[in-house]
């Protein structure tokens, strides 16, 4: 499913580049669960974001569902995004003027998607979530959990090629923590493919594999 090799990136600090990650070489097969494992300034996020194609390598391969990344153009990846990958926030980034139905649509409207076909197709993703009683709720009539549920069921409804998920606990308590990690594990055992980003040992075992990056290089469990 995901496919990286010798990857390098580095940005520009004064007249001297910086590298942040180093000959990064990493695979994760179809229907994996895979934490990375990594401390503040490691490079996590800077992979995160290649692998979610938000940012582009200096160097190196990168396959995603059979996709050469690196060979496609710039603003080729928004369509890339939209349709192979399901993002999961730590503070949810929904929109607070649209209740859930309306942020749990959101992608698939962005894809052409009529809005009645995209509706039938939310609720059966609404319902797998529990949230079916909270569709006309806003934002700010949830709970974090609640929250990150409806984040969780925006990244799931168009059946992305990979669940990429970033401290996907970070803002909630600990109760609701663990609520959201069974619900990846449930998730995965669906079939669904999950790489998960975080600085958190706890977190990261909840998943079946963890990587860490220690100075910008990834290192096997």
């Amino acid at each position: 499913m995901i496919t990286i090799k010798n990857v390098n990136k580095g940005y520009m600090l004064g007249e001297e580049k910086l590298p942040i990650l180093k000959d990064v070489c990493f695979r994760v097969e179809k229907g994996e669960y895979v934490a990375i494992l990594g401390p503040s300034g490691s490079g996590k996020t800077t992979l995160m974001n290649i692998i979610g194609c938000m940012d582009i390598m200096d160097s190196g391969e990168y396959y995603l569902d059979g996709m050469a990344i690196h060979e496609t153009a710039e603003e080729d990846l928004t369509d890339v995004r939209n349709q192979k990958i399901g993002f999961i926030f730590q503070n949810y980034q929904l929109i607070p003027t649209y209740n859930v139905l309306q942020n749990i649509e959101m992608p698939l409207l962005m894809r052409g998607m009529d809005h009645k076909t995209a509706e039938a197709q939310c609720m059966e993703t609404i319902r797998l979530l529990g949230l079916d009683h909270r569709i006309h709720h806003k934002p700010n009539e949830l709970s974090g959990g609640q929250k990150q549920r409806v984040s969780i069921a925006r990244a799931l409804v168009g059946k992305p090629a990979i669940l990429l998920a970033d401290e996907p606990t970070g803002a909630l308590d600990q109760s609701s923590g663990k609520e959201v990690l069974k619900l990846f594990q449930s998730l995965n055992e669906m079939g669904n493919t999950i790489v998960m980003i975080t600085h958190d040992l706890g977190v990261a075992q909840s998943a079946k594999r963890i990587v860490r990056i220690v100075d910008g290089q990834l290192y096997e469990e």
